[in-house]
């Protein structure tokens, strides 16, 4: 009997300031054992008995030290990684910038949270982590927002 197939299911939070998005700058693995540096949206995985809105404002908050409260769904994205053999299944929210807790440590591997122009992201594309940090920001800028209730959760 083979093992069952699951995608991986990440969150990602879209958050726009004065022209300028939020993302991080993180050491990912390249696969051979080394280590590169990518860019990112605040993103992770849902972790066990946790909303895709309450993993969406955690992982921003761990990875960026920025308070996040998802208001809109801006897509869902599945995009399998032939480097990787993986296929994730990603949830894209736009919302509400809290505070910033400045000093707050970040995650283990990210380096930093930066503000970013559309033109400075797509100067940086060749070191994106996936192809889904432009589109998603592209669906942002087009308009793309769904009600959170979209998507249900049951406790």
């Amino acid at each position: 009997m083979s093992a069952i197939w699951k995608p991986h299911v990440t969150v990602a939070a879209v958050i726009e300031r004065d022209g300028r998005f939020l993302l991080v700058e993180e050491e990912v693995g390249d696969g051979a054992g080394g280590v590169v540096v990518r860019y990112n949206q605040p993103a992770g995985h849902l972790d066990t008995g946790e909303s895709l809105l309450q993993a969406c404002a955690r992982e921003t908050l761990e990875e960026t030290a920025w308070h996040f409260r998802p208001q809109a769904l801006v897509g869902i994205y599945q995009w399998p990684s032939a480097q990787r053999d993986l296929t994730y299944l990603r949830f894209a929210y736009c919302g509400e910038l809290g505070t910033e807790e400045a000093g707050r440590p970040l995650d283990a591997g990210i380096l930093r949270a930066l503000w970013l122009t559309l033109e400075e992201i797509q100067a940086l594309a060749a070191q994106h982590r996936s192809p889904l940090i432009l589109q998603c920001i592209r669906d942002y800028l087009a308009g793309n927002r769904y009600p959170l209730d979209l998507v249900k959760h049951y406790d």
